[in-house]
This record gives C-alpha cells, structure tokens and sequence, in this order.
C-alpha cells in the first residue's frame, strides 16, 4: 500500500513540474493561470492523496482527517480563487494574445 502512496506523491510532483512548465512556456497572462491553478489543484492534491494512502497505512487516523480536510478546502478555494484572479485581471485591462470568445465583457458593460 505504500506503494500507492508513492505512486500518488510523483503523479502530483508530476503535474506540479508540468505547470511549471506551462507558467514558463504560455503566452499570456490567462494561460498562465490556467497553468498555475493546475498546480495548485491537482500537484497538491496528487501529494495530498499520497500522504493521505501513507497515514492510513500508518494507521495514523488523526493525520489523515487532517489532510483530508486540507484537500477539501484546496478543491473548494482554488479555482473560486483562480477565477477570481482572472476576472480581477480582465478588469483591470490585461489582455489576452487570442481572445476568440469575451465572455467576461458582457459582465462589464460599460468599459
């Protein structure tokens, strides 16, 4: 079983370094993001999982509830955040390379 858990750790190790990867390589701002929630969500969640197979294995129920809930409030807040970073940016007139659809500019009207 801890195995598992190791298997689980480099899959998020895994998709940490390909965002990083995207941040670097991604023309603007809003692909970027998109890059960098996917770290934020599915690396930490990866790790998460892994430690969550290797406490239970452990047989350390405390410290699994914990990282438990630590991937519930990640899987709750970070795209609510991501989105929210990228609306703020959108406001405040970043621009995207190849906008094909502006589905953000009928949320403002007047600008």
């Amino acid at each position: 079983m801890i195995y598992v858990a190791y298997i689980f750790m480099i899959i998020g190790c895994f998709f940490a370094f390909a965002g990083t990867v995207g941040v670097l390589r991604m023309p603007d701002a809003y692909c970027r993001m998109q890059s960098s929630t996917n770290i934020a969500t599915l690396g930490t969640l990866g790790a998460l999982l892994g430690g969550f197979i290797f406490s239970l294995t452990l047989k350390n129920t405390s410290m699994a509830l914990k990282i438990l809930f630590i991937a519930i409030f990640i899987i709750i807040t970070n795209p609510v955040a991501g989105h929210a970073i990228c609306k703020a940016a959108y406001k405040s007139g970043v621009k995207a390379e190849k906008l094909t659809c502006d589905d953000y500019g009928r949320d403002f009207p007047n600008e």
